[in-house]
């Protein structure tokens, strides 16, 4: 009976890992051909790589203006997201009774919140203040909906750390931002990583926000440019080795960030 419920554990892991991947991999297989059309395998060739590295594709400067503004909107808003939200984590850990909770409940609303009301509030929001949507903008709303996961990740760093530690530093000198800087950040570090990257994969898979708060002026993310490319005539093919490198470095990354976490935790 044990053995049948472990195959079929296994079974529904593997097929779960299949729905979720294969995808990707499919794409990264017909990235290494020319075919415009996906699915429709020509030979194995570089030209794809190679027309996204050199620019020779015919609305090159778009995609790539679209990439740079979604990395440089990712980065601003998860630097920010980060620093805000460690700080507003370690005041809902020091309130105490039912404002701590209604505080909590309101910082989880907009985690399960939709991304279509985000967009639409926030974009009434800055309509109603008379405030030119564009670059500005689009930082704003991504540090509003990435700011709450900095919570969320910081939060149980807070629970497991020595309350004492705090006030300890305090006795013995230490100015409220020196306990913060060399005894609360290098507590709260594992957690605070974990929000930024979090925060950071938010804004890169943002649509619905970025489509609403970031006006008329032409500013595109790559989520944007990719919908606004398919409307037009199909997606661009060099998306396809784009969207593979993107993959590749994430999964780099969180592989280099477990793995160093789990040395740490092997040397405590």
């Amino acid at each position: 009976m044990m053995t049948a419920r472990k195959f079929f554990a296994k079974a529904y892991i593997w097929l779960l890992l299949v729905v979720l991947y294969a995808p990707i991999i499919f794409i990264a297989v017909f990235s290494f051909t020319d075919a415009k059309s996906l699915g429709n395998w020509t030979g194995f060739s570089l030209g794809l790589y190679k027309n996204l590295f050199t620019g020779g594709m015919q609305n090159s400067s778009a995609l790539l203006s679209a990439v740079e503004n979604t990395l440089l909107i990712a980065l601003i808003a998860s630097f920010a997201a980060t620093a805000l939200g460690t700080v507003a984590a370690i005041g809902i850990f020091n309130m105490k009774g039912r404002k701590k909770q209604a505080i909590q409940f309101v910082n989880n609303i907009p985690m399960v919140n939709p991304d279509i009301i985000t967009g639409v509030s926030l974009f009434l929001l800055f309509v109603f203040l008379h405030i030119s949507q564009g670059y500005a903008t689009v930082i704003l709303a991504h540090i509003t909906f990435c700011t709450p996961y900095v919570v969320l990740n910081v939060m149980p760093k807070l629970t497991q750390m020595n309350p004492n530690v705090y006030e300890a530093a305090l006795d013995l000198g230490a100015t409220p931002a020196q306990a913060l800087w060399k005894v609360l950040i290098p507590e709260l570090r594992p957690g605070m990583i974990s929000g930024f990257i979090l925060s950071f994969t938010m804004s890169l898979d943002d649509f619905a926000v970025t489509f609403f708060t970031r006006g008329t002026i032409g500013l595109d993310t790559l989520s944007t440019f990719i919908y606004t490319d398919a409307r037009k005539a199909g997606l661009t093919p060099e998306l396809k080795p784009l969207m593979t490198i993107i993959f590749l470095v994430i999964l780099v990354v969180l592989l280099v960030i477990n793995i160093r976490s789990s040395k740490q935790n092997q040397k405590k």
